[in-house]
């Protein structure tokens, strides 16, 4: 297997290509509301990326995950992993750090030695969870980025519809919404 870590100048690039070019999903008059009671050692783990909206840092990766860690600090680990272009492709791992933002919300860097500058973190905001958090629906207020992440790399008709429905709340458009290959179970 063919593993590369994605180096800060990457990442920086790539943040900063997702700001200028990043196109914007949703209706931002409407009001995005957040898990007010958002458990944040439950949600901690192995999420599979069930879909996504486009964006410029994740183009060209199937079987993506991201996994959570609670760190001492408060702070979380987070460690996104993506396959170039088939499920059996090169992995690149983009390494990052983040901070409880308010309810529902994170904060994200994936240059952590520079998290201290706004303009480098990156709004993650839980707009819904399912009992025994199972499932996810993950937006920003701008409405550039979008997630639909899961505990197994498939989700059932009915979770993918409450997902849908919950961008659909949130101003998202759904026809952007794309499905992300994930390997079988």
């Amino acid at each position: 297997m063919i593993r590369s870590t994605l180096t800060a100048a990457t990442v920086l690039f790539c943040l900063s290509a997702a700001d200028v070019s990043a196109a914007g999903y949703r209706d931002e008059s409407v009001e995005m509301t957040t898990v007010q009671a958002l458990d944040i050692p439950a949600y901690m783990g192995l999420w599979y990326e069930i879909a996504r909206y486009p964006n410029s840092f994740e183009e060209n990766c199937v079987g993506v995950t991201a996994e959570y860690a609670q760190r001492d600090d408060g702070k979380i680990d987070v460690v996104n992993t993506c396959r170039k272009g088939a499920l059996d492709g090169p992995v690149e791992q983009a390494e990052g750090v983040a901070r409880p933002a308010g309810p529902g919300k994170l904060s994200v860097s994936f240059v952590p030695f520079l998290s201290w500058l706004p303009f480098l973190n990156g709004d993650y905001w839980v707009l819904h969870v399912s009992d025994g958090y199972e499932m996810a629906v993950v937006g920003n207020p701008a409405g550039s980025t979008g997630w639909v992440l899961a505990r197994s790399p498939e989700i059932s008709q009915e979770q993918l519809d409450t997902a849908r429905q919950v961008f659909s709340e949130n101003g998202y458009d759904l026809t952007a919404l794309r499905m992300v290959p994930q390997p079988p179970e």
